[in-house]
């Protein structure tokens, strides 16, 4: 499979959120002929339901790109819009999946981005899995997409540690420019004719990544110290890990973006909260997880001493 300056690249590219803006802005820089992009429909957003464009349409609108915002992907309008790019290559980054009418439809295939080290972590949420999961190492993946989700033959990969410290978006971050770079990478491999396809190896104990759902963010009390602390940043800042604030008789949603673990023995019952010289701790089987970063209903978010200054917590205090 190779190309020639007679037929070049023409790739549409596929995408909605901040994640796939990167990879499309390396691709022009990159000066590869991007000759549309297709992202989600506008869609009603936040409280006052302001109709919203998603962060791939406002950058390809910017830069003067065909925009395509199909409901439906199977539709036949939608297939001659497409067909009519005359596309040799699709890429995908952050989209939803898609019918074989449409990833089969170019010369070249189509392939995707995946910010996991492939199999590891197929599904919809890769960068929060492994970080709940207390993983040190994930990666982004370039794939052929096939008939299955996520499981198509590997063109490239390329890891990244996770820190002890990190957060999703700290994650999210690195792994969007990795992977930005990746995919240019594998479309430099394509236009030359040198790619390469590698099966993916199914015999080994694989980790889903499934969407995060809200009952998935409640935080587990109960559980070790470390599981609590990853489960924390493997939701921060989105979509946030969330529990129940027990106080004066009421209960309050709170959720917690930021905090550090800290390993002891106590014989408080666990979720009790304490305050101690302007922090905030909650007992755990292990210790303690002092909270840094939380949000009260109805409030921004805040550091743990602003929070403080304006709650008062009785000595039964609790969070379950």
């Amino acid at each position: 499979m190779s190309t020639s300056k007679n037929n070049p690249l023409r790739i549409v590219f596929m995408g909605t959120p901040d994640f796939a803006v990167g990879t499309l802005k390396n691709l022009l820089e990159a000066d590869f002929n991007v000759v549309g992009v297709v992202t989600a429909p506008d869609r009603p957003a936040g409280r006052g339901r302001k109709v919203q464009e998603s962060a791939v349409k406002q950058f390809a609108v910017q830069h003067g790109l065909t925009v395509l915002q199909p409901t439906n992907l199977k539709d036949e309008d939608f297939l001659e819009e497409l067909k009519a790019l005359n596309a040799n290559l699709q890429v995908v980054v952050a989209f939803r999946m898609l019918p074989k009418a449409v990833w089969q439809m170019p010369q070249y295939g189509t392939f995707n981005l995946h910010a996991s080290l492939l199999p590891q972590y197929r599904g919809a949420a890769p960068i929060n899995w492994a970080i709940i999961n207390g993983e040190t190492e994930t990666g982004v993946s370039t794939f052929f997409i096939d008939e299955k989700i996520d499981t198509g033959n590997i063109i490239l990969q390329k890891t990244e540690r996770i820190l002890p410290a990190d957060s999703v978006g700290d994650l999210h971050d690195r792994l969007m420019e990795l992977g930005a770079n990746l995919v240019v990478e594998t479309c430099k491999q394509i236009e030359a004719g040198t790619v390469s396809r590698q099966p993916q190896n199914e015999n080994m104990v694989l980790k889903p990544a499934p969407k995060i759902h809200k009952d998935t963010c409640r935080i587990d009390w109960n559980a070790p110290l470390e599981s609590i602390y990853n489960h924390i940043r493997g939701l921060s800042p989105y979509p946030g890990a969330w529990t129940m604030l027990v106080n004066d008789g009421k209960e309050d949603q709170m959720k917690i973006f930021k905090t550090e673990k800290l390993q002891a023995e106590h014989n408080h019952s666990i979720g009790k909260i304490l305050i101690e010289k302007k922090s905030l701790k909650i007992a755990v089987k292990e210790g303690y997880i002092s909270l840094l970063e939380l949000q009260l209903p109805g409030k921004r978010r805040m550091q743990v001493n602003e929070v403080l200054n304006g709650l008062n917590l009785e000595n039964d205090a609790y969070l379950r």
